[in-house]
């Protein structure tokens, strides 16, 4: 029987602890826990509840994401910045160290977004400000590289080794 003494014990040990009925003892004086319910009221201020929009624009700004929020929002709205006809031939890649790099069909159409870089970036600056978009660079479609490893000297391609 003392096994079950011993469990009984436990037990109310263990409620006690983790939110029972709280064990009064002889001799001590019982402190009373007063807990300030300002808070809890209800119709009181702050405690409306909140937009879901708005509770996530102060997560993702507390946790520093609007950044890359924001930069990311440039790239998705690529052809409404530009147009639907330029957009068709560049796309917005990536967004590295203030510099929008944007792929284009066509040397001639990279030569004509050069032209209007000014115009393109005051527009991405004025609707998406925490992008830090800072200039764009227009690249024309990838060509072949004849690099073959580390230790390629720059500025010489393949060599015609029978002239």
């Amino acid at each position: 029987m003392a096994d079950a003494s011993e469990a009984s014990r436990v037990y109310r040990h263990f409620r006690e602890i983790f939110g029972g009925e709280p064990r009064l003892r002889a001799g001590r004086a019982t402190r009373v826990r007063t807990r300030d319910d300002s808070e809890n009221q209800p119709f009181t201020p702050g405690r409306d509840p909140k937009a879901l929009g708005a509770t996530l624009d102060g997560l993702s700004a507390q946790l520093g994401w609007t950044g890359p929020l924001s930069q990311h929002d440039v790239l998705a709205s690529w052809a409404e910045i530009v147009g639907e006809d330029t957009a068709r031939h560049s796309e917005a890649i990536a967004i590295e160290g203030g510099v929008l790099q944007v792929r284009c069909e066509s040397t001639a159409w990279a030569t004509q977004l050069r032209l209007m870089r000014t115009q393109l970036v005051t527009e991405i600056v004025s609707r998406y400000p925490g992008a830090g978009v800072e200039t764009i660079r227009f690249q024309g479609p990838d060509a072949p590289t004849w690099k073959k490893g580390p230790r390629s000297v720059p500025g010489r391609g393949p060599r015609d080794t029978y002239g």
